[in-house]
């Protein structure tokens, strides 16, 4: 008989740590939630986590370009060393990272139980005009535990492409990390369910917490049911063990054992132009096939 799979994630709905805030606080805090969720095998922070702070939004703008760092430098090198001790896979929410010709990207970042950087994502939606960060231009996804995660950054939820994309790459579980201060969070949680409905797809939104974020985190199964919700604003951890099996099952036999949309196509339908992207959907190429040569299925999709 098959082991069951499944992962325990654990996502913290904090307030940000601030800039240049010693990493051992960072570390102190993890290992505060680890003791309380021993269970936890992955955990995941919101947006910019190691980043707070509350200066004016030029002010701020300084600041962040002032933190940021390439990933080869010693903030990412200390968070290797944390995840390493931990001994978790450790999402640290995103960071800010300077890039090869002087760019800033708000970049998200997955670590791995012995310590590497196994991927890392720049925001493809920051979000404009209120954030001064450049585009990232590749969709990443990375293997971790038994499972393939999807690495999507708060705004990236308003564009479906973006999680169409990562779960056609193989991606099971989506890692929203969030730093919502507006009042659309409440929309937010509307487009988690549907992400996780449509894609078929664990869905994982966690947000900064009151009073610099609006809260209100949340995991969604691939059939849209919350599994894991914040009471309301203030700082609260969820954690839940998601049934990856499950999610095979609901893409075998159907959302509410009927809708099937990764098993749309006949191999016989005509190709479907799409002129918004200039391209077209390939019958030939939908259904998810996470181990399909040619497909871009882990850290290679954005190498570090």
């Amino acid at each position: 008989m098959d082991t069951p799979r499944t992962l325990t994630v654990t996502a913290v709905q904090a307030n940000p740590l601030l800039i240049g805030e010693p990493l051992e606080h960072f570390k102190e805090q993890a290992q505060t939630i680890l003791e309380q969720h021993p269970k936890t095998e992955l955990l995941v922070f919101p947006e910019l986590h190691l980043f707070g702070d509350g200066n004016p939004d030029q002010a701020r703008r300084s600041a962040l370009e002032a933190a940021a760092e390439a990933l080869d430098g010693p903030r990412v090198q200390a968070l290797k060393a944390i995840a390493a001790e931990l001994g978790i896979w450790l999402v640290p929410g995103s960071v800010c990272e300077r890039g090869a010709n002087g760019e800033l990207f708000n970049t998200q970042l997955v670590l791995s139980p012995q310590g590497e950087l196994v991927a890392s994502y720049r925001k493809i939606f920051p979000w404009r005009p209120h954030e001064p960060y450049d585009i990232g231009d590749t969709f990443v996804t990375a293997k971790a535990a038994n499972t393939t995660l999807g690495l999507h950054i708060c705004y990236d939820s308003w564009f479906p492409e973006t999680t169409r994309h990562l779960a056609w790459m193989g991606a099971e579980i989506i890692l929203n990390v969030v730093k919502t201060t507006s009042e659309d969070r409440a929309q937010e949680l509307i487009l988690a369910r549907a992400n996780a409905i449509v894609n078929q797809v664990f869905f994982v939104s966690v947000n900064v917490a009151a009073p610099t974020g609006k809260g209100h985190s949340m995991i969604v199964a691939p059939d849209g049911d919350v599994i894991a919700s914040a009471r309301g604003e203030g700082p609260e951890v969820l954690s839940a063990t998601l049934d990856l099996d499950a999610l095979r099952h609901i893409r075998d036999h159907g959302t509410a054992g009927v809708n099937r949309p990764w098993a749309q196509f006949r191999d016989t339908d005509p190709v479907v132009p799409l002129p918004l992207y200039q391209g077209r959907i390939d019958p030939a190429t939908w259904n998810i096939e996470p181990d399909e040569p040619g497909k871009t299925t882990d850290s290679e999709a954005n190498p570090s």
